[in-house]
């Protein structure tokens, strides 16, 4: 197969070195891909939102799959484009895209699958939320209803806060036209884990769940990111979690879609609160998580090539997956000043000895290749990925290899996994 990823990140780095160990492989492009794409796959210079010219590569090359790895992408149809024009894809439609580009149509389908989530508020009018958060109290959360790079969301601790983030989404447009409309929803106590699942259309496969760092600093301190790291397995998702997570929202969610007319295909993220043992819906997003991707890709040992176009042609029923059962864990190292303002172009060595260490490998997100240098063309740079039989021992090779990288002007949190090994300590 000729298969086509779309992205520039640490998310579609991983998914291109599990794509290249495919015995079903005969080609792998990427566009625009990264520095440490170019390793593992034909990198080109097409951007992931230029639909068009994607369309046109696809055909021209005669792609047979593409995968679709950012949100934006997929939001903007490519998925419809490509199987217009014959090329099979896996993502999401424009239709079933909404589930992410939009955070009211989300909660609105969660209300008509019976899907537990926090009770909210869609809002056009700042007025309106503001009444609505001085009727219901805080702690309470404020999201844009549009894309926001993952940032749209604020968990505001008074009314005042709430007030305010309703002002700096839809009057100072501080995320652009995604505040437009905004969600106000009930603030949920719990752990946070992410999940994913394998959508065909009708069927839903179980992948894993994991568990993101969003803070930027140790302690779960600072501004919220990206994410500054995850591990996998979670010891919150339990099999019986992960059972009762399928049964109350995977499996209805995607028959309503379907029902709707608007089914779903490609990878589902559930973003879940667990508390006494009960799984409540935070989010739906349509992509892999990133970085919760590179630990999946590191865990998953069957073909990912074959599920994903199992996925992607609507035969999810002839799939059996095989996972390493062994903990993996990413760290992210950012530039300094990330989330807020920072400096391009920095240079970053000794990756190559990062990876020479055993359980390890070092995932690329925003870099470049410069005069055989590579530079940090972003805020999240490198994934930095290890592989252990406990929690601990992933953290430890982890943390190896990122010292073993020479970056004067990163940083990274040095304590991904606390609650993990916090809990094996105890046992």
């Amino acid at each position: 197969m000729k298969v086509l990823v779309v992205g520039s990140g640490g998310r579609e780095h991983a998914l291109c070195w599990a794509i290249a160990k495919s015995s079903k492989l005969s080609k792998l492009f990427c566009a625009p891909g990264n520095a440490g794409i170019a390793d593992v796959a034909e990198c080109v210079a097409i951007g992931g939102e230029d639909i068009d010219a994607l369309v046109t590569f696809a055909k021209d090359n005669a792609i047979d799959l593409v995968v679709v790895g950012p949100e934006a992408p997929l939001v903007l149809g490519l998925v419809d484009k490509l199987e217009e024009a014959g090329i099979r894809a896996f993502g999401p439609s424009a239709a079933a895209s909404v589930l992410e580009g939009s955070k009211g149509f989300m909660k609105d389908m969660c209300a008509k699958a019976g899907v537990p989530t926090a009770a909210y508020g869609r809002f056009t009018e700042a007025e309106a939320a503001k009444s609505f958060i001085r009727e219901n109290g805080a702690p309470i959360v404020v999201k844009t209803d549009g894309l926001a790079a993952g940032k749209g969301v604020i968990i505001c601790q008074t009314v005042d806060e709430a007030e305010k983030a309703v002002d700096d989404m839809m009057g100072d447009k501080i995320f652009g036209d995604a505040g437009n409309e905004i969600v106000v929803e009930d603030f949920l106590e719990g752990e946070e884990c992410s999940f994913f699942a394998l959508i065909d259309g009708e069927r839903a496969l179980p992948l894993a769940a994991a568990q993101d760092h969003k803070a930027a600093y140790d302690g779960d301190k600072g501004p919220n990111t990206g994410g500054m790291g995850a591990y996998s397995p979670t010891p919150i998702a339990t099999p019986e979690i992960c059972d009762k997570i399928m049964e109350t929202a995977i499996t209805p969610l995607i028959k309503t879609m379907a029902k709707e007319g608007c089914p779903y295909k490609g990878v589902l993220f559930c973003g879940l609160m667990v508390k006494d043992g009960v799984p409540t819906v935070l989010e739906y997003n349509i992509r892999f998580g990133d970085p919760e991707c590179q630990v999946l890709m590191m865990r998953w040992k069957s073909d990912v090539l074959e599920a994903l176009d199992a996925a992607a042609q609507g035969k999810l029923d002839d799939i059996q997956l095989d996972w390493h059962d062994e903990t993996a864990m990413v760290v992210v190292m950012a530039a300094q000043g990330y989330p807020g303002a920072y400096e391009k172009g920095t240079e970053i060595k000794n990756i190559d000895q990062a990876n020479t260490i055993e359980n390890a490998f070092v995932f690329h997100a925003g870099t470049k290749t410069d005069d055989g240098k590579i530079l940090a063309t972003g805020g999240r740079v490198l994934g930095v990925t290890g592989r252990g039989q406990t929690v601990r021992e992933a953290q430890a090779t982890t943390y190896k290899a990122v010292d073993a990288i020479d970056w004067e002007k990163g940083f990274c949190r040095r304590d991904i996994g606390w609650r993990a090994v916090a809990r094996e300590d105890q046992k």
